[in-house]
């Protein structure tokens, strides 16, 4: 991983190279003469925020829209490698001459700091403006490595030519001396320049913040009965606990995602969270059972901001070559806080109460919240918005601006991203739509097990609440099994650079898949009938939780990041659609897992669930073979 930048050797704040100001301002003295005295402003020398090794440009460049150009070589400087900007851990090596006319034709990753379901990228296209460090402070808009460029989908073509770089008339003309305001070199504020120590321990609260959430979901099954008894009703709607909860983290999502591109994501790492502390003070007060579950899914649709903003938090402090282990770490978050539920819920309700099972949730939420605190903002086009209305105030100059500025999307066309998009992009993507059924599966299997388990160990082996949580503890050896494979998995996807593919983010489904079902099968059948009671015989029901956990990690970790590079125009659109599939399954399995393991068996209850998981896991597979075939067909899949 790459050191903190030296504060001594940073740029400050001053007007970008080459501009006039009518306060004339003083140049850095670290910009070279023969820049602060030409008036004409040149394009800057893209650097890598994460490996601080400048390109060197072999002729000037001036972007003049009424001029021809000839294609301007790019060489690296020495053997550097400069990483283009992705959600997920691409590295594309500068090892060849890159030329303005085949900028197009290259392969840009997505990024999850791109503000996609607020910006009109029809209109905008895609730049990588966030992730860029220039000596000037700014780009061109037609700045052929990092200024705006087209989407890349048949989409785009099918419904015309919007992109308005190519309206030479009219939206070319109107931009021509708009600049795209950018990171400075070695830039204090570039939230990826920040030290090592600083960034771990943001990661560290994101992911406890994932944890605690999750974990609010299942801590209600450590002591279902005393509840069941207190309000009258049967363990079917009790269940519904953990549905409305589950529910609300499928819905609250929808809301955040857009906020967090308009508000940036500190504001929301503080006010839904507080709203959502709140709201388990009438769980554990709920007089009846319409305040407990009208209580529960208010905590679900608050308590998901989390969810929502912490990949996205990973990918703006860390660099695709650096992020390996963070992003395992969050791949592993939202799986390891269920299993904590019931492993100290049994505990607090066997010792403390029903009541208490709400009261230590909340104490818990509010330490993580304390913590969240101090995370300071970190989206870098909030960051970078920011600057460049500082630019405009304090040098009277308009042209500053990001790309979210001008190309923002009105009201009504966020709210057709956000809420509609979604499902119209289930119907009509294949990939997207097996991938979200496969993921939902996983997810939904999770939640049954916290209802099969007090069935095969409370009511088969007798124990109590407490023992059973116990029995989860060997989900957790799976998950840290898990997280040994996700890093070597990110670092052979890396290392294909240029030449990698959306199926190369697959093996980890191929690896991991097969094991969901394993686990299922011995689940079913070496619990009793067919393996009596008594002894150490429930090593067998409690072991297959290690191939669980580790599948379960290594599909949820690939199938996201096929997702993010299949749809890389459309990521925000593509994962909001697989959150609310994945929480629908979330939410339905409590409903029918204890009547079905217990009208049937659990060898044949948990055969049909293993059934279920060998024909998901094939889908990988397929789109293996035939993935790429399917992406030229789609609409807005990468092409």
């Amino acid at each position: 991983m790459s050191s903190s930048s030296n504060p001594s050797s940073t740029a400050t704040l001053t007007p970008p190279v080459g501009e006039q100001s009518t306060q004339k301002p003083q140049q850095p003295q670290t910009q070279p003469p023969a820049e602060q005295s030409n008036p004409t402003p040149t394009p800057s020398s893209p650097r890598s925020s994460r490996t601080n090794r400048a390109i060197s440009i072999s002729a000037p460049h001036y972007h003049d829209h009424n001029t021809v150009h000839h294609p301007l070589g790019r060489i690296p400087t020495g053997a550097s490698r400069r990483s283009t900007n992705d959600a997920e851990g691409t590295g594309e090596p500068l090892g060849r001459t890159i030329t303005s006319g085949t900028t197009a034709s290259r392969r840009h990753a997505p990024d999850l700091s791109f503000p996609y379901l607020t910006t009109d990228i029809s209109r905008g296209g895609i730049t990588d403006e966030y992730r860029t460090e220039t000596r000037q402070g700014f780009i061109p808009m037609d700045d052929p490595d990092n200024g705006l460029r087209p989407v890349q989908s048949r989409l785009s073509t099918l419904h015309g030519d919007r992109f308005v770089l190519h309206d030479t008339e009219k939206g070319a003309a109107a931009l021509k001396n708009k600049k795209l305001v950018t990171w400075l070199e070695n830039d204090p504020e570039n939230p990826r320049n920040w030290s090592n120590f600083r960034r771990w321990l943001i990661t560290a609260i994101v992911s406890c913040g994932v944890i605690q959430v999750a974990l609010s979901s299942a801590i209600v099954t450590g002591d279902f009965e005393d509840q069941e008894e207190y309000f009258g009703v049967s363990s079917e709607v009790i269940a519904l606990t953990v549905t409305s909860t589950v529910c609300g983290f499928g819905t609250g999502p929808l809301l955040w995602s857009p906020l967090s591109e308009l508000l940036g994501r500190r504001l929301l790492w503080a006010v839904p969270t507080f709203v959502y502390i709140i709201f388990n003070i009438p769980c554990a007060l709920a007089p009846n059972i319409g305040c407990l579950l009208a209580s529960r899914f208010i905590c679900g649709f608050f308590g998901s901001a989390p969810l929502t903003l912490a990949g996205g938090t990973i990918a703006d402090i860390w660099g695709p070559e650096e992020r390996g282990f963070a992003i395992a770490i969050f791949a592993a978050a939202p799986y390891t806080g269920p299993v904590i539920g019931p492993l100290i819920g049994g505990y607090i309700g066997k010792y403390a109460g029903w009541r208490w099972l709400y009261w230590v949730n909340m104490i818990s939420a509010g330490v993580v919240w304390a913590a969240s605190l101090f995370i300071p903002e970190t989206f870098a086009p909030a960051l970078l918005k920011k600057r460049a209305k500082k630019y405009r105030q304090d040098f009277c100059d308009d042209t500053y601006v990001t790309e979210q500025e001008l190309f923002r999307k009105p009201l009504n066309e966020i709210v057709i991203e956000t809420l509609i998009r979604p499902f119209e992009m289930l119907a009509t993507e294949p990939i997207l739509l097996l991938m979200s059924l496969y993921i939902s599966l996983v997810y939904g299997l999770l939640y049954a097990f916290f209802f099969a388990f007090p069935v095969v160990f409370g009511e088969d082996y007798g124990w109590d609440d407490a023992k059973t949580g116990l029995t989860f503890i060997p989900v957790f050896f799976g998950v840290g099994l898990a997280l040994f494979v996700t890093p070597w998995l990110e670092k052979k996807y890396s290392a294909k650079g240029d030449q990698v593919t959306p199926e190369d983010r697959l093996p980890g489904m191929l690896i991991g898949g097969p094991f969901v079902p394993i686990s299922l099968f011995i689940f079913g059948w070496t619990a009793p009938p067919y393996v009596a009671p008594g002894g150490g015989s429930w090593v067998g029901p409690c072991s297959a939780g290690i191939p669980f956990g580790f599948g379960m990690v290594l599909v949820y970790f690939s199938a996201n990041a096929y997702l993010i590079e299949a749809f890389p125009d459309y990521v925000a659109s593509a994962l909001a659609a697989k959150t609310v599939v994945r929480s629908a399954a979330g939410a339905a399995m409590p409903l029918f897992i204890s009547i079905m393991f217990r009208h049937i068996g659990n060898g044949p209850a948990a055969s049909i669930l293993g059934a279920a998981a060998i024909i998901m896991a094939l889908i990988p597979f397929g789109f293996a073979k035939y993935g790429a075939s399917i992406r030229a067909r789609s609409k807005r899949a990468a092409i």
